[in-house]
């Protein structure tokens, strides 16, 4: 249909064109006097046509924009930029063989910095000027919760947020439930696996390092709700500031902790802010286990740790739980996994030069990006349940009828009557300088 009313329209314009020509030859020879003003008045015309024939040459374009505000900059940005990563590589591939339904997908991607206002205005940005099909895998607890207010204001266009990168329980809950859809599972699961994990490993005296804000804030309280089921409290917590580096001094955080004699600590912190803790927590000689949430990007960690080892004596990748929400881009037994190697090897490209701040070395694989890929997955299967012409209003129904997707993964996909496809967590660490899967839980019991 869209071939053949461009076509049509296409003629159309040829035979305007025709007239308007031959009208003004025609006054040309009657007046010649007037040349140089029917000259004028072709060149116009011709003008027209053109902008007619690019406009629709342009309604024709099928594509489907989707606006994405991460930290490309700051100590975070390895979040963004890897997550970038994956989702571009998917998109690549599908646009590469037809797009969806004909339709070409567009990922907008704005900076900002991991700090809530930029995302704010990136937002509207995206709804306002771009027009976007939806918001998409955003990055951050702090970014993601205040843009939440954003998604009542635009309540009546139907703009959802689709698959964040965070575990906070806000976009978890009432009144954001038929607005935001996660893959990944909650911190609060995190935290409660690890607690588990920790108590029976006989590791009861917890203390926890988090940041001052709405993310560290709901680590704390699952770390603490999960220490409740039983029968504990944490010994000791400690917080330091958001968008704290690696250079940041954590020895009166890393004193603290100590000081209680915990056998366990709890990181809700970035990669920067999580490194530097553990670097100062073992300059005192504590050698207690050190366990991070997803967000701290253990892959990124391990090597971070890796390249201060030399600085210092205390071996700092030791004793080192690091949570994942995404089973490990090594394990090739997994469909997802093999693809996912494969487009990124393929199609994995730099960033655009808007959102390239300083030099930056992309990963080949990562953690990260390998949950940019399923996200984009997920998305492409939601586009193609919504058919040749989308609707956003359509995104509810044909997100609950995900009940069991196979995605290549270990566990299928569910979202049904609930906001989030998958509850899975998988716990990694670090032995002899690689990012592996725990395997020996003996080692670490008391």
């Amino acid at each position: 249909m869209f071939v053949i009313s461009s076509m049509c329209m296409y003629i159309a314009i040829q035979v305007r064109y025709r007239i308007v020509f031959r009208v003004e030859w025609v006054k040309c020879q009657k007046t010649r006097g007037k040349v140089l003003g029917a000259v004028k008045r072709i060149i116009a015309a011709c003008v027209i046509l053109l902008a007619l024939l690019d406009g629709a040459y342009a309604a024709g374009e099928q594509v489907l924009r989707f606006g994405m505000s991460a930290a490309f900059s700051g100590p975070s940005r390895e979040l963004g930029i890897e997550l970038y990563r994956g989702v571009s590589a998917y998109f690549d591939s599908v646009n590469a063989h037809g797009g969806v339904f004909g339709r070409r997908l567009e990922l907008l991607a704005l900076d900002d910095g991991y700090n809530p206002l930029p995302a704010i205005s990136n937002t509207i940005t995206f709804i306002d000027r771009d027009d976007v099909f939806a918001l998409f895998s955003y990055v951050g607890t702090p970014t993601v919760t205040r843009i939440l207010p954003l998604l009542t204001k635009y309540r009546q266009r139907n703009i959802p947020l689709l698959f964040p990168f965070t575990g906070a329980e806000p976009i978890r809950r009432p009144p954001y439930l038929d607005s935001v859809y996660n893959l990944r599972a909650s911190y609060a699961q995190e935290t409660r696996s690890i607690v588990d994990r920790c108590v029976a490993l006989g590791r009861k005296r917890v203390g926890i390092f988090y940041q001052a804000d709405a993310f560290g804030r709901g680590g704390w309280a699952g770390v603490r709700s999960a220490l409740k089921e039983h029968g504990l409290d944490a010994v000791q917590d400690a917080s330091y500031p958001r968008g704290s580096g690696v250079q940041y001094a954590y020895t009166e955080q890393a004193r603290l902790l100590h000081e209680a004699g915990v056998d366990v600590v709890v990181c809700i912190g970035t990669c920067a802010s999580s490194a530097g803790f553990i670097r100062d927590f073992r300059a005192l000689g504590d050698k207690a286990l050190v366990a991070c949430i997803s967000f701290a990007n253990g892959d990124e960690l391990s090597r971070v740790l890796s390249a201060m080892q030399g600085k210092q004596e205390a071996e700092l990748s030791r004793n080192l739980l690091l949570m994942q929400v995404v089973p490990s881009y090594e394990d090739t037994s997994l469909p997802a996994v093999r693809e996912y190697r494969l487009l990124m090897g393929a199609y994995a490209r730099p960033l655009p030069p808007n959102l390239l701040r300083g030099n930056y070395i992309p990963r080949r694989f990562s953690a990260v990006s390998f949950e940019g890929y399923l996200n984009a997955r997920l998305l492409v299967e939601l586009l193609r349940r919504l058919g040749p012409e989308p609707e956003r209003s359509a995104i509810t129904r044909a997100m609950a009828e995900m009940t069991l997707l196979d995605i290549g993964l270990d566990v299928p996909v569910r979202f049904g009557d609930r906001q989030q496809g998958l509850d899975s967590v998988y716990f990694m660490t670090v032995d002899d300088g690689a990012y592996v899967p725990v395997k020996d839980w003996a080692r670490w019991r008391l």
